[in-house]
């Protein structure tokens, strides 16, 4: 089968510090990788290099588009958009970094739909209305700006903004990162529900374990900018192998 996402080599220096250096790894369709590590460990260097939002040193970043596998790390910049707008997703760990603050919940979510084409209002409002009702945003707060909407809401919103047009691949940056914990396990248990019903790929970076277990497929751990363990995320949860992986379990089974 022909891998969604082949990752090459990727590596992105900061001067002499190394953001990651030569990452590889396959992932195919409807599977979920999780990239856990310490703060400064590359994980997010390594996200926004795949993401497009940052240009690697070496490497490529193989995606299998409609038309065959292309290398966006040599796409043109107006067709790396076009991809961020339909068949790619990045859900940031602070929402508002990834909506209009000042556009309605209904506009956020019209938005995107418009960015690919969509020009019927009525139908776009129908549509912006149901995705919200799929990540639990009632209905009647489709005019209300996200400034009004609490931090598990604004999540919410932006999930909805990034599947309304049903990419296949989604890149999530500490998507619980900073929210509650009883506000983490609803958003959880939707993202899992939502990966499962729209049979997503998707790229998480966390520092929670937790997060990876429930969500993930496969595990990757990184450490100064490489990976140094890799596999199934039971797998490597519960019999790591490395010693830093060993330390990541421990610290939070002593927590």
């Amino acid at each position: 089968m022909t891998p969604l996402l082949s990752v090459q080599g990727l590596t992105r220096m900061y001067g002499a510090h190394v953001g990651c250096r030569d990452v590889s790894f396959d992932l195919h369709p409807g599977e979920v990788m999780g990239i856990v590590g310490e703060s400064g460990s590359g994980k997010s260097t390594l996200l926004n290099c795949m993401a497009g939002h940052m240009a690697p040193d070496a490497g490529a970043v193989v995606f299998d588009t409609r038309t065959g596998p292309r290398d966006t790390v040599t796409m043109s910049e107006p067709e790396r958009r076009m991809l961020g707008r339909t068949d790619w997703a990045f859900v940031h760990q602070h929402a508002r970094d990834g909506l209009r603050m000042g556009v309605s919940a209904g506009g956020n979510v019209g938005e995107r739909l418009m960015a690919v084409g969509a020009r019927n209002y009525g139908q776009i409002r129908d549509t912006a209305v149901d995705w919200l009702d799929r990540v639990e945003i009632d209905a009647a707060r489709v005019d209300d700006r996200p400034s009004t909407f609490s931090g598990g809401m604004q999540q919410r919103l932006q999930i909805a903004r990034n599947l309304v047009t049903g990419p296949r691949l989604v890149f999530m940056d500490e998507p619980t990162g900073g929210l509650d914990v009883s506000v983490q396990a609803r958003l959880l248990d939707l993202l899992r529900g939502l990966v499962r019903d729209m049979g997503l790929s998707a790229v998480i970076v966390t520092h929670d374990l937790a997060v990876v277990r429930l969500l993930a497929d496969r595990l990757m751990v990184m450490k100064s900018g490489r990976v140094v363990e890799q596999g199934l995320t039971d797998q490597v949860l519960d019999d790591p192998q490395h010693g830093y992986t060993q330390l990541l379990v421990s610290s939070v089974l002593q927590v």
